[in-house]
């Protein structure tokens, strides 16, 4: 009787503490929310643009998405550096900097001449420019505001992504077939530098950046945070754990989203109703995304994020059988949105409850390099298999592999010591 008290006495406190949470910092996952779709702007905004560069340079989609695997390949090696000064310094400044570099390098492509050496250097200023957008930032401000809530604001936070699927390849293919690409590209950035940098100046603040006209904050919102060092978390087996999942899941379904688009024109779809389709990938990731964060708030994380990882197994299926139809299409795009970005609410969710705060930054960045990783070689791995075989099938079946071992990498963590 009395531990059923004590546990009644806990969820009431911890519903106290979240709408605390909330009424103090209401707007700053939706900041960080619109920062987040900002970074990945060159990934998931790049589907509608695969087919259009081919032909007009007559390169292979292989050369069109590696300018893709060399952004994010340089990502990867500077997600812990970056981490790491994010917890030195703390993530506004980096953000308010990064949207703007990010959006103006990814205009910077309606530039692009045709030589490849042309064309990989604009993708390597995307990559110097994202430096400053990546997840770290954005979570990471989140993280030192909300504990009760964490999952639901990472969850909201993270929508982001399913915001920039649901935009980005709709408005691009509005636009290329209004304007041509080259025009197209610079008013999609344009477009959405102006919506996204506003609310960020404004809200984005975490409790490690100056408050509004101080120059520091006080001790009262620079709380000093809990969890292992950094070399500790680094050596752990679960971190490894961490790293593997992050890795098979991201290779796969970051490339699944980038050529969705070309997946479905290569089975009839025409490129607006494929987009159109492609935006349900982005509709049902914000349902998915949420159902997500209130579970990990309620259920062990490890358990939620191995059944949310098997979700793309059922769309791959559906596209491998029924996908030249219009409701095959449909459904396999809202089963992939379900889970699109789950990858990183659960890895980020788990980094903070198994490690803590007080290196999360730099754990975290490390697990991006994994992350950054598996986008880079996703998108041109997808590419070249299709090149290869001239199919996109036998990718489907190795995504379905490789979300099959990351479920089973979450699923061998222990539960975490603390909730910290």
């Amino acid at each position: 009787m009395n531990g059923d008290r004590e546990t009644l006495s806990t969820r009431t406190a911890t519903a106290t503490s979240a709408r605390a949470e909330w009424r103090a910092h209401p707007m700053l996952p939706i900041a960080a929310a619109l920062g987040y779709a900002t970074s990945v702007i060159h990934i998931y905004g790049l589907g509608p643009y695969i087919a259009p560069i081919s032909e007009t340079f007559g390169w292979s989609r292989t050369q069109v998405t590696f300018g893709l695997t060399l952004s994010t390949l340089v990502q990867a090696v500077f997600a812990l550096p970056i981490g790491l000064l994010v917890d030195r310094y703390g993530p506004r400044r980096f953000g308010l900097v990064g949207i703007l570099l990010t959006c103006g390098a990814f205009a910077l492509l309606g530039t692009a001449s045709g030589t490849a050496s042309n064309w990989y250097g604009l993708w390597g200023i995307i990559a110097l420019a994202t430096l400053p957008v990546q997840a770290t930032v954005w979570t990471s401000a989140v993280a030192t505001r909300f504990e009760a809530s964490r999952g639901l604001a990472f969850a909201i936070t993270l929508c982001g992504a399913s915001v920039a699927v649901a935009v980005f390849p709709l408005l691009g293919t509005w636009l290329i077939a209004r304007y041509g690409w080259q025009t197209a590209v610079v008013i999609q950035s344009g477009v959405w530098a102006a919506i996204a940098f506003p609310v960020i100046f404004l809200f984005f603040r975490g409790a490690h950046d100056a408050s509004r006209g101080v120059a520091a904050t006080s001790k009262a919102d620079r709380p000093v945070l809990d969890g292992v060092a950094l070399a500790e978390g680094l050596r752990s087996s679960i971190y490894l754990r961490l790293l593997i999942a992050s890795l098979l899941f991201t290779f796969t379904i970051i490339a699944l989203v980038v050529h969705f688009v070309p997946i479905l024109t290569d089975r009839g779809a025409t490129p607006l109703r494929a987009a159109g389709i492609v935006s349900l990938v982005g509709l049902f990731s914000i349902g998915g995304r949420l159902a997500t964060g209130l579970l990990l708030d309620r259920f062990r994380a490890s358990y939620v994020g191995a059944v949310v990882f098997m979700l793309p197994v059922v769309g791959c299926l559906l596209l491998l059988t029924v996908g030249s139809t219009v409701f095959g299409q449909m459904v396999a795009a809202a089963v992939v949105g379900l889970t699109l970005g789950a990858e990183v609410d659960v890895v980020v969710y788990l980094t903070t409850r198994h490690f803590g705060l007080k290196s999360f930054g730099g754990l975290y960045g490390g697990l991006l390099t994994a992350l950054s990783i598996g986008t880079a070689t996703g998108p041109l791995g997808a590419a070249a298999i299709f090149d290869r075989y001239g199919s996109y099938a036998p990718f489907l079946w190795l995504t379905i592999a490789f979300m099959i071992g990351s479920s089973i990498a979450l699923l061998s963590l222990p539960a975490p010591k603390s909730a910290a």
